[in-house]
């Protein structure tokens, strides 16, 4: 019988903290966990992120509550991953934002990712029962969007394909901060099942050109500084690179699915093996690498037979 998913025995409740990454803009962590992002304006708040439930969704609003009673008017959410979404409903009945590719890709495969990642991470969906169904936004934008809370802009911004070809980023202007989602992670794997790799490089060029203060990035701890940031920037860089150089040189060769694996390992392991997460999003980034290098532009779809197949393949 095959091992289980690393994910699958992740259960320890993880550390919260709540740290202030600029003027009321905050960043809600969890070692590891999907992170959430907190912006205060003068007369209510913008939430980055919804999380997976209800139940993880009501420990953001408590922290949220501890600094403010503004209330929650806006929630972005980066792209359309279960783990990030479908804890909407504990927001009440805010004006939720995507993208219009992001929104595509729930209509697209939200059941099934919902699926797949119910399967996979089964301690983050604990409380699952008051998910009342996919999350879709309310409002979509092409390129960007501007939304102002009270005097306080926040520019939304889909600058490139990386973690999915959807994702957002949203800059505070103000206090030159931004919220990254899944394109920057820090200390933490990138998960790269829905990627694009070939794409991923110059969009965190175009997050590196902001030049911005802090980032609250979509794993790991708040960066907070030009060098914090400059270095999960480098970081997020060589883990993708990493992980589909030596994959794509094991397709280029027509070696399969589970020498990709092992050629990855060899160059991943001694770099990010005490990353977060790093054994749960391994398998799926190996599959995502050696897809996109035979030419398979778009990620195919993960459902919880297609995890367990893929697990299978690569345990032999």
């Amino acid at each position: 019988m095959a091992k289980a998913f690393a994910s699958q025995g992740d259960l320890t409740e993880k550390t919260i903290t709540f740290d202030e990454v600029g003027r009321d803009l905050w960043a809600f962590t969890a070692e590891g966990d999907p992170n959430s992002g907190v912006i205060i304006g003068d007369e209510s708040v913008m939430i980055v992120e919804a999380q997976a439930t209800p139940r993880l969704a009501q420990k953001v609003i408590d922290k949220v509550r501890s600094v403010t009673d503004k209330p929650i008017s806006h929630l972005v959410l980066t792209h359309y991953h279960a783990v990030r979404v479908l804890g909407a409903a504990a927001y009440g009945a805010p004006q939720i934002i995507m993208s219009d590719v992001a929104r595509s890709m729930v209509v697209e495969r939200g059941q099934e990712d919902w699926d797949s990642e119910f399967q996979r991470f089964p301690r983050l969906f604990e409380g699952h029962e008051s998910i009342p169904g996919l999350t879709y936004p309310t409002t979509t934008f092409s390129d960007s969007m501007t939304v102002y809370l009270g005097k306080r802009r926040v520019d939304i911004k889909h600058i490139g394909r990386a973690h999915t070809a959807g994702d957002a980023v949203i800059h505070v202007p103000d206090e030159n901060v931004m919220f990254t989602g899944d394109i920057v992670e820090d200390h933490s794997a990138c998960y790269c099942g829905d990627g694009h790799f070939a794409d991923w490089g110059a969009t965190l060029d175009r997050i590196a050109a902001h030049d911005v203060d802090a980032i609250a990035p979509g794993r790991g701890a708040a960066l907070v500084g030009k060098e914090a940031v400059a270095r999960a920037i480098a970081s997020t860089r060589d883990f993708v690179q990493s992980t589909c150089v030596p994959a794509a040189r094991v397709a280029a060769r027509g070696g399969d699915l589970k020498e990709a694996w092992e050629a990855v390992r060899a160059t991943c392991d001694p770099k990010f093996k005490d990353y977060a997460i790093y054994e749960h999003c391994l398998p799926f980034n190996v599959s995502r690498a050696y897809d996109e290098a035979r030419g398979i532009d778009t990620p195919r779809i993960w459902t919880a037979q297609r995890d367990l197949d893929m697990w299978a393949a690569l345990q032999g």
